[in-house]
């Protein structure tokens, strides 16, 4: 562009004197000028208009290609649903599934909802309550309509509802009904394992959120853990076989049904690793609707009571091979010396007798498969207080087990006031301390594992446990040797499971009275204490029956022999399998087959 002649004057005195020199108009010469500058105005303002629409076509091409790759890539992407951004700490996390020691689910969270109501809002609060009670039987009717009416500006009517309950109450169309999304604890299996999951409820509550928390069992345990953000919702592994513990709680509800008896508890653990493999007590209940605490009358009548871990016992003659054990590590006899069997042994005004008259002497291992508490009182006696007060501590008697449930502590022992001679007699063959099922097995893991400590554990191990030693291998291998010959020829027949060599030993106690008033005539806790296989142990089954009473026969059989031994035998059969041990077969022999070759 030329801008010099936008400079340019309109009459430039050496033009308009050649143009009055030869005639011509000067002023047509000041108009050409400005013609000629009006059009160089012109074109400048052209040309910038031109630039500007080029930079914005430009800018809206950019645009939608912008925008066209946009699209294209949300329409490659998988669909989702979008959540809103949460500002501020929530009142709710993600609580961590449980499993068992195969990664099924024992325990997780379901969405669903909460129903409350805002009176205020209601337009027909009598219709409103008529229609909730046809939906959840459980509420009042007249408490309903007396909360709507009234005062109150909020009311809670269920904190928790299933997906067809929401759908019924949204059909009402009553405005002050509303819900609030939340999570729930979902137990998939209902009373399986209920005792070991405890369950869970509700802590801090708004309308559109609550906080989950452990209530009992491993819930309430690992309740930090199962709570933890950090951990970004891994699950809790237990140690425990869900079909395994299935099957216990199946034969375990079938044999208390069949032998009348009040409760039961069942305990399978793994001899080396400590592990928990199933643990059941009965009555149970559903974790999914958890039932009240008692608040009178006897604990241990509640289905949430669990027997296994709380309930502590005297156990009977199944503690007569800790006796005789610890004899043989104390090197005082040997599974063939004899003992004085005479009775009755007096000491003071007390007589201990046996259930019958073995004779002058047994030998050690007769002690046990007979059942002699005069023999095993003597083999005590030989031991002396001191000495079995703290073997049997080393073996856990002596306080409550460290398993990893909120109830543990609950479940101390009740040990002698003074440890005398008397009880040193007494307790050898199972009287005058009480334990649960659950230190019962592991005193018998302890001692038949090869003779190291076992603590038990409802957490999946990597591998056995490395505890103190307690007896030698060598005397480990007698004590099994004694419970095997249990069940081939005395109080355990009935545990023979074929396939399976089976160790044990029974145990029936008497049942106290309560605050102290002797002993009932005819109530016993019946105990079976076994290790299979006996040659080679991998896991000991306890199965102890509360009151239990066989009436097949013309009288009444309340002996563990009758009662907890068929019961644990059926139980061996089912759970052996599912724990991977194959059965031992004998093949036959061709003795006597004679071959014959025709020509």
């Amino acid at each position: 562009m030329n801008y010099a002649a936008l400079r340019r004057p309109l009459r430039p005195l050496a033009r308009i004197l050649r143009a009055r020199d030869t005639g011509e108009d000067p002023e047509e010469i000041a108009r050409e000028n400005l013609r000629l500058r009006h059009e160089q105005i012109a074109l400048k303002a052209r040309a910038r208009a031109e630039s500007r629409l080029l930079v914005m076509g430009l800018a809206f091409l950019c645009a939608f290609c912008v925008i066209g790759l946009r699209m294209g890539v949300i329409a490659q992407t998988d669909p989702e649903e979008p959540r809103a951004a949460a500002t501020g700490n929530p009142i709710i996390g993600q609580r961590a599934d449980i499993v068992d020691r195969n990664g099924r689910i024992l325990a997780t969270n379901l969405d669903t909802h909460a129903l409350y109501a805002q009176p205020r809002e209601m337009i027909d609060p009598a219709h409103a309550a008529t229609e909730l009670v046809r939906i959840f039987p459980e509420l009042d009717e007249e408490r309903l309509l007396r909360d709507f009416t009234g005062e109150r500006r909020f009311l809670w009517i269920r904190r928790q509802i299933s997906p067809e309950q929401l759908q019924a109450v949204h059909d009402i169309g009553e405005p002050g009904l509303l819900f609030g999304p939340r999570e729930m604890r979902l137990y998939p299996n209902g009373p399986i394992a209920a005792h070991i999951l405890g369950g869970a409820s509700y802590g801090r509550e708004g309308v559109d959120s609550a906080e989950v928390i452990g209530t009992a069992g491993v819930e309430r345990f690992f309740d930090a853990y199962l709570r933890d953000p950090a951990r970004e919702g891994e699950p809790l592994a237990l140690s425990i076989d869900m079909t395994v513990q299935a099957a216990m709680e199946e034969v375990l509800g079938g044999g208390m049904t069949l032998l009348n008896a009040k409760g039961a508890a069942a305990v399978i653990l793994d001899v080396h690793t400590g592990e928990i493999m199933a643990m059941a007590s009965l009555p149970d209940f559903d974790p999914n609707n958890r039932p009240p605490v008692l608040t009178e009358g006897d604990q241990s009548d509640s289905p949430l009571f669990n027997r296994a871990l709380q309930g502590v016992y005297e156990l009977g003659s199944v503690f007569k091979i800790f006796a005789v054990g610890q004899a043989v590590e104390l090197g005082l006899l040997n599974a063939n010396t004899m003992i004085d069997t005479r009775g009755p042994l007096t000491w003071g005004r007390f007589r201990i007798r046996d259930f019958h008259d073995y004779g002058a002497q047994l030998s050690a291992t007769d002690v046990i498969v007979k059942s002699s508490n005069i023999g095993t009182a003597r083999i005590a006696l030989q031991i002396g207080a001191e000495r079995q007060r703290d073997f049997l501590g080393r073996l856990g008697f002596l306080e409550p087990t460290q398993v990893e449930m909120i109830e543990a502590p609950t479940g101390a022992p009740l040990l002698p006031r003074q440890w005398s001679e008397i009880s040193t007699m007494t307790i050898s063959y199972g009287h005058g301390l009480s334990a649960s099922p659950l230190h019962l097995a592991a005193g018998y893991a302890s001692l038949l594992n090869g003779g190291t400590r076992i603590v038990p554990t409802l957490l999946r191990q990597d591998g056995p446990q490395q505890g103190e030693r307690v007896v030698r291998e060598d005397v480990s291998a007698v004590a099994r040797d004694m419970l095997r010959a249990v069940v081939t020829r005395g109080t355990a027949s009935f545990a023979e499971v074929p396939g399976y060599e089976v160790g044990g030993k029974t145990g029936t106690a008497d049942k106290p009275r309560p605050n102290g008033g002797g002993y009932y005539d005819d109530k016993v806790v019946a105990t079976f204490a076994g290790v299979f296989p006996a040659n080679d142990p991998q896991y000991v089954i306890i199965v102890t029956l509360d009151e239990p009473v066989e009436t097949s026969g013309a009288q009444p059989r309340r002996t563990a022999g009758w009662t907890a031994v068929p019961v644990a035998a059926e139980m061996i059969r089912r759970t052996a399998p599912l724990l991977g041990l194959r059965p031992q077969v004998e093949l036959a022999t061709l003795d006597g087959v004679v071959v014959s070759a025709e020509n």
